[in-house]
């Protein structure tokens, strides 16, 4: 179907929007089986990029020609038949490398253009695709990993993320929006789909109509990271389950006709949701949908961040769900295919990918758990980790990233290790580290947010470092953290941290959250330690 491309006469479009212009990213899917019989040599440089649309980068450095690719699985819901096919492309293709990522997707690398094809064709087999996983377009929809089996959730979200996931995939009417695009459904009280970094969120809400209370949804949009971090804001509207779909076409329409394609780093929903404001952007919202109701009570309650660890019970009576850890959100095939066998006997064979990098095994009866427990892997995959290893996020790195000026995944795992076995505390400290502004890390939401840059040493050499964040959460509506001067060089970060950290555990209260210890001391003073440590790290 034809739409009127509204910005095409704008002569300050940038260069990417003028080569959508003439092309649109999807048709990519019709060049690659030719690429793929030719060879890498046969891609023309200005078509690199829309490899995204499939889903694809090409990885550090790109005249390698090795591909990442990036698989969507909505709500991180994955069935017994989908894992042992991305475990196989993982052996088969990438080297063994399988990654989980901050929006509940799976991560390939090493890819060639020759094994596309065979990759696409196993995908489709069982339902999965790469597709706008990347790209000017509607990326993985987050939801709440536990949706069906939810405790806490108000209702199954399941097939309205279905529902609106199918009706965006390949669909040429939304593949030509003004940058990325991100959206979350999910109905958890803890808020466990990140909804204010999300560019639309539908979250849980309650409402009486017609005198009865009726479940559905409240609506946040705007929200997102990247080098000029943005909280999603809340629109006066309450929205019904069948309503979803009609609601997230009106929204992405509205990002696709009005969004900015002048500048590329000012093109996200969120610029635009920042210049109109709510009452604006909830009124032109209507003129697609019509009036809509109003807000009614909110359902969440706090935020978990993602983490659903240990043995917990389901809504279904007998039936537990296991939280395990994954440190950084790596696993290698054989790992896979080991926790799909144990899926498999103890459960019902699913998996599910939390945004936190993390796996859950659910559907576990109540009889098989210690059974469970006793499994070999699961003293690598813990469900009670270490507080340090065990509540790490950090993105792909210059290990693969063209962006990225760090290594993160293995900096971050020695650097949790290492805390994990110089200190004990009482609470978690959420620890994110990114390679690159961008921020697929999330480094703006956690306790200590890390971010990877190059900086010169005393000698004027260029070097790896990371600059410190801290005060970071999603509760109640998210603050983002903030920066403390000083940089801290790569091989010194774990004696840093300890110092930092060391200096929480004496300092802080009987089960003193670090946020809310934070909060109370206040940034001056943390600014004032982190400098003598830095002055102390330095001296030696």
């Amino acid at each position: 179907m034809a739409f009127e491309k509204k910005w095409k006469d704008n002569l300050k479009l940038n260069e990417t929007e003028k080569k959508k212009l003439v092309k649109d990213g999807l048709k990519i899917y019709d060049d690659i089986p030719y690429y793929a019989k030719n060879g890498f040599e046969s891609i023309p440089k200005d078509q690199w990029d829309l490899f995204k649309w499939a889903g694809c980068y090409l990885q550090k450095p790109k005249e390698a020609g090795y591909f990442m690719m990036r698989v969507n699985v909505p709500s991180g819901i994955l069935t017994h038949e989908q894992l042992i096919t991305l475990a196989e492309i993982a052996r088969d293709y990438g080297r063994d490398v399988y990654d989980i990522t901050t929006r509940q997707a799976i991560q390939f690398h090493w890819l060639t253009i020759d094994q596309i094809p065979d990759i696409f064709t196993r995908l489709e087999k069982v339902g999965l695709s790469s597709a706008g996983a990347c790209g000017d377009i509607t990326r993985n929809i987050v939801g709440n990993p536990l949706a069906g089996i939810d405790p806490n959730e108000l209702f199954d979200t399941t097939p309205i993320v279905k529902e609106v996931y199918e009706f965006f995939q390949f669909n040429e009417e939304f593949s030509n929006l003004p940058r990325k695009y991100k959206m979350s459904i999910s109905t958890n009280k803890n808020n466990a789909s990140n909804a204010e970094i999300n560019c639309i969120s539908f979250i849980p809400a309650i409402k009486e109509i017609n005198g009865k209370e009726t479940s559905g949804f409240h609506l946040k949009v705007g929200g997102g990271l990247s080098s000029a971090p943005h909280l999603a804001q809340e629109l006066d509207v309450f929205l019904l389950p069948h309503q979803v779909k009609e609601v997230a076409i009106a929204v992405t329409t509205i990002f696709r006709d009005y969004g900015y394609r002048e500048k590329r780093h000012h093109s996200r929903l969120k610029f635009l949701v920042a210049d109109w404001g709510v009452e604006k952007f909830k009124e032109v919202l209507e003129g697609y949908t019509g009036k809509l109701l109003t807000k009614g009570t909110g359902f969440e309650q706090s935020w978990n961040a993602g983490y659903f660890y240990g043995v917990q019970p389901q809504k279904q009576e007998g039936l537990n769900y296991v939280g395990l850890s994954i440190p950084v959100g790596r696993l290698h095939s054989k790992e896979v295919f080991e926790l799909a066998r144990i899926v498999k006997k103890y459960g019902n064979g699913e998996i599910r990918n939390c945004n936190s990098q993390n796996l859950i095994l659910p559907n576990i009866p109540a009889e098989n758990i210690d059974e469970l427990l006793k499994e070999p892997i699961l003293e690598k995959f813990t469900p009670i980790p270490p507080k340090f290893i065990g509540y790490s996020v950090a993105c792909t790195g210059n290990e693969y990233c063209n962006l990225a000026l760090v290594e993160t995944k293995a900096r971050m795992k020695e650097t949790a290790s290492y805390l994990d076995e110089k200190i004990t505390l009482d609470v978690p400290v959420r620890i994110h580290m990114v390679g690159c502004p961008n921020s697929c890390g999330q480094r703006a939401i956690a306790d200590i947010g890390l971010q990877g840059i190059k900086a010169r040493n005393e000698k004027k050499e260029l070097v790896e470092a990371f600059e410190i964040y801290v005060g970071g959460t999603l509760a109640n509506g998210g603050k983002l953290n903030e920066k403390l001067k000083g940089k801290v060089e790569s091989p010194a970060l774990h004696l840093v941290l300890e110092k930092f950290l060391q200096h929480f555990k004496e300092n802080k209260l009987p089960s003193e959250a670090f946020l809310d210890y934070v909060a109370r001391v206040g940034i001056e003073e943390l600014q004032t330690y982190l400098t003598s440590i830095l002055e102390t790290v330095k001296a030696s």
